[in-house]
């Protein structure tokens, strides 16, 4: 399609535009790809000024700019369409919906399924080869379950819902409408219960339930357990990374973002619009406020604040951590001059 029949179909976002409907200012755009990537009829991006060069060098016929007159010069200089927005990654995330759609197989059911007879299926539900549904689940409109999903018994799984291949989900775990389980994650298993005893470990039975509020997406291999008594919950539109463990009773909130290998013990209280980068652990029964950002690898011992930035083990403010940092790297040099001043004291001795 023309590059202006994109835009038109993309609607809101643009802040201004340079196209024109001649045919050199106005290219067929065939695809979407990354701005070192890019090829004659194909889309892309750059998010901010930093990545300038790129501009000078990309072979793509259009390109998303911040509202940046140097960039957007650049493109004019090299007579490539372009429009600009305050969100280029988010305009560019709209536009790859409308070149690409993911698998979506056949509403049907496969032979090779087990089903109790008392699960209730709903309308135009895709269920593949090799799933498991136990008794008294509840499977609303339009859900897809991918080969080899085994659900246990008593889960409700709400409309629009994504199951990917070999996920697991326990027995009484609840997952709302529009949510996407990644293959080989597991929702709703036993919480890590054990009481110490004089004669070893006895086990607390674990049985509360796990529960995905609407729009929930959960990544590769990810696990979230449930607790003793009560619920584990994760908030609407939270998205979680492969790889995060989440502990028993923990409670997210909504449109969270946690990146791979983040672990939270058991009872975390997270708020809203928390960012939690790779890696990051957080101890029992801590609470995280609103906002709050943890940067990579950062260990949370203790509570933080609502919009406070953290990182480093253990948690500082990131300002603090990043002056750290900085020291650390000069550690020898101090070493060396502590050194030359301890022989100078000795010598005036």
């Amino acid at each position: 399609m023309k590059f202006s029949q994109l835009i038109q179909q993309l609607g809101d976002g643009v802040t201004r535009t340079s196209l024109s409907l001649t045919q050199e200012d106005d290219p067929e755009i065939c695809g979407v790809a990354d701005v070192d990537e890019a090829t004659l009829g194909t889309l892309s991006f750059i998010e901010n000024r930093k990545f300038a060069d790129r501009v000078k060098k990309t072979a793509a016929s259009a390109l998303i700019l911040p509202p940046d007159e140097d960039l957007i010069s650049q493109a004019v200089e090299r007579k490539i369409a372009w429009i600009a927005t305050a969100e280029p990654r988010l305009l560019f995330a709209r536009t790859l919906a409308l070149f690409y759609q993911p698998f979506q197989p056949t509403p049907e059911i496969h032979p090779q399924a087990t089903i109790d007879r008392s699960a209730t299926i709903g309308e135009n539900v895709s269920i593949g080869a090799n799933v498991v549904i136990c008794g008294d689940v509840e499977i609303e409109d339009r859900v897809c379950i991918h080969p080899n999903v085994v659900i246990y018994p008593q889960v409700r799984i709400g409309r629009g819902t994504i199951l990917h291949a070999n996920c697991t989900i326990h027995e009484r775990s609840q997952i709302g409408k529009n949510c996407v389980i990644h293959s080989g994650a597991v929702i709703g298993a036993e919480g890590f219960g054990f009481v110490p005893t004089s004669s070893g470990w006895f086990k607390m039975q674990q049985s509360g339930c796990t529960i995905l509020e609407d729009s929930v997406e959960i990544g590769c291999n990810s696990t979230i357990d449930r607790p003793a008594v009560g619920e584990t919950r994760i908030g609407r539109n939270t998205k979680i990374d492969n790889l995060v463990q989440i502990g028993h009773g923990c409670k997210i909130g909504s449109n969270c973002a946690l990146a791979a290998q983040v672990g939270l013990a058991g009872r975390v209280t997270l708020g809203n619009n928390i960012l939690l980068a790779g890696q990051v652990g957080v101890a029992n029964q801590a609470k995280i406020g609103d906002g709050a950002i943890a940067s990579a690898k950062t260990g949370i011992h203790q509570d933080v604040a609502p919009g406070a930035i953290v990182s480093g083990f253990p948690a500082i403010a990131n300002k603090l951590w990043l002056k750290n940092a900085a020291l650390y790297k000069r550690l020898p040099e101090i070493y060396q001059t502590i050194q030359k001043l301890q022989r100078r004291m000795k010598s005036q001795d």
